[in-house]
């Protein structure tokens, strides 16, 4: 046997209370929250929930939208704010000609200014250009009236009834450069229409101008 006796039970009941202590629990803060009354931890707990509200406030980063950092619409394409309005024949003749001056205005609704070249007038045979810059700037918001110049330059092929004439365009703001056709009603179809006739819808053995007298046209001047 060794010198560890048998172990004696500790009585409570003890009235002097006269027995050794080996350890202890310090007193927790849990022990000392449940004694407080409800509505004093009430209190404490809203006071907490705010103060933890303007300290995430503070410490967490901003939420960014990206629809109000950047409230500036995107530059617009040029042919959806481009309007082409035929407003008539810049001069009229009767007599035959392959040439004719159509007068139109041109106005762009938004976006950047936009820069216009006039490239064609619907159907082969047929060439346009704007006069007396072929290249012209229209402003937003404003119009610009511009004289187009068509001419026949190959009967072969062209109708005489010009139905739905067009011309073709080149637009060209900060966004992008296109090319557009731009149609115009019944006005701009019959003006094109009498050009053609007047063009086309005669013989073309039409004599040329005769020869200056020069070294390469004397033969021709004789008889």
């Amino acid at each position: 046997m060794s010198g560890i006796g048998p172990v004696e039970s500790v009585d409570s009941t003890d009235v002097d209370g006269s027995y050794e202590v080996i350890g202890g629990d310090s007193p927790r803060l849990t022990d000392r929250w449940h004694t407080l009354p409800q509505r004093t931890r009430r209190t404490a707990l809203a006071v907490i929930a705010v103060v933890a509200a303007a300290v995430g406030a503070v410490l967490l980063p901003p939420v960014h939208d990206d629809r109000q950092s950047d409230p500036t619409p995107p530059v617009p394409w040029p042919a959806n704010v481009t309007a082409w309005r035929y407003v008539g024949l810049a001069q009229t003749t009767d007599t035959p000609t392959t040439t004719g001056f159509f007068r139109f205005a041109v106005t762009v609704g938004s976006g950047p200014p936009v820069a216009v070249h006039v490239t064609g007038a619907a159907f082969d045979g047929l060439t346009a250009e704007a006069v007396p810059e072929p290249d012209f700037t229209v402003h937003t918001g404003s119009t610009h009236r511009v004289t187009v110049e068509i001419s026949v330059s190959d009967c072969s092929g062209l109708p005489l009834n010009a139905d739905l004439a067009f011309l073709d365009v080149t637009l060209r703001n900060t966004r992008a450069i296109q090319h557009h056709s731009f149609i115009f009603g019944s006005a701009y179809s019959n003006d094109l229409s009498e050009l053609l006739h007047r063009a086309c819808g005669t013989t073309n053995a039409r004599p040329g101008p005769r020869p200056s007298g020069s070294a390469g046209s004397q033969n021709v001047d004789r008889g």
